[in-house]
């Protein structure tokens, strides 16, 4: 993707955006935890814990792991994320909000060559993707984020105000999206996010599948 697809906001102020998630969101599988724990498994195995616990930030957990892998290992992690499963249903998710003209923008808190591996050409299809892009010039990975904030290597709650939409979703599945959700005037949520939601009293719908997410939306907006 281009520099200008990550950092071009929407200019005709929309009335409403989809923010979504990708790993464990767009994917069935953790595939970005998934590749730390395989590149950076000793690392994943002490850090992993804290910042599911949030006594260490997604900043600094996910930027001391990924900088600890070798920039040798870069084309190996680009052919683990190849051929990973995507949840059922996005592609007429995505056709439902054209229709619309809704955007669909994925905020990952995890890597873009990731995301690209794994959509393929289906990544032309969202308006935007915000994620982590890595450095592989020197001995070890380098993390370059554009949103980069206090907590999150990519602040999905910064991204999500270059969007001026009365009505912002949000479909998540974790911990990077639990601020994302706070603000969001909706929110789909799925496994961890869904409980660190319950904590907090935060109303969301549940969702297994992006045929859930369709057809709560379609039934809201029409």
């Amino acid at each position: 993707m281009t520099d200008d697809k990550q950092k071009s906001p929407i200019s005709t102020n929309p009335k409403r955006v989809v923010f979504c998630d990708f790993d464990g969101t767009i994917t069935v599988e953790e595939t970005f935890v998934g590749m730390l724990k395989q590149f950076a498994p000793k690392k994943s195995s002490q850090l992993m814990p804290e910042m599911y616990a949030r006594r260490l930030s997604l900043r600094s957990g996910v930027r001391q792991l990924l900088e600890s892998i070798p920039s040798e290992c870069y084309g190996e992690i680009v052919e683990f994320s190849k051929g990973k499963l995507m949840r059922p249903g996005l592609v007429e998710l995505l056709d439902f909000l054209d229709a619309q003209r809704v955007h669909f923008v994925i905020v990952s808190g995890g890597l873009r060559v990731m995301v690209e591996a794994v959509m393929g050409d289906l990544v032309q299809r969202a308006s935007a993707i915000y994620a982590v892009d890595l450095d592989a010039s020197g001995p070890r990975l380098q993390v370059n984020s554009e949103f980069e904030g206090d907590d999150e290597l990519v602040s999905k709650v910064r991204v999500m105000g270059q969007y001026r939409a009365s009505e912002q979703v949000a479909i998540g599945d974790s911990l990077t999206d639990f601020n994302m959700a706070l603000q969001a005037s909706s929110v789909f949520a799925r496994d961890r996010l869904a409980e660190y939601l319950d904590e907090q009293q935060k109303p969301y719908i549940k969702w297994d599948n992006f045929f859930d997410v369709l057809d709560n939306l379609s039934h809201q907006w029409n």
